[in-house]
């Protein structure tokens, strides 16, 4: 459990290597929140990565959560900017009801972090808890 602003966030770690994926559908249930992280200094497994994520999106019980892409790796000369992640991750194209942001970082450095997880525990926020 991880405390962020005033809320309690479950979050689970499960890795992109392809000998992981078939796992991943061990933590879709009350999934509220999807985090995808994106080395923008790897032009060749770009396309492979747009690939797994258009599959993942496609799952019935992810339908309903918020987005949040990390371009990370900015600090590293040549990573692709983040508009050219957008791109090529065909970003423009999700569904419209579906809430996303694609955000700059370095995990290195910390840029971009704070930014990306206040905007998905806000958004998230504002779907979950509806004053009455």
């Amino acid at each position: 459990m991880v405390k962020f602003l005033r809320y309690s966030l479950n979050i689970w770690d499960v890795g992109g290597q392809k000998t992981i994926r078939s796992y991943w559908r061990n933590y879709f249930e009350q999934t509220d929140g999807l985090v995808w992280v994106v080395d923008s200094s790897d032009v060749r497994r770009l396309e492979d990565c747009r690939m797994e994520l258009e599959n993942l999106l496609k799952e019935e019980r992810l339908s309903g959560a918020s987005l949040l892409v990390f371009a990370n790796k900015q600090d590293i000369q040549g990573a692709l900017t983040p508009p050219e992640i957008t791109k090529v991750l065909n970003l423009e194209a999700l569904d419209k009801t579906r809430h996303w942001k694609l955000v700059g970082c370095s995990a290195y450095t910390g840029e971009g972090l704070l930014e990306g997880f206040d905007w998905l525990v806000q958004d998230i926020a504002s779907r979950i808890y509806v004053l009455d």
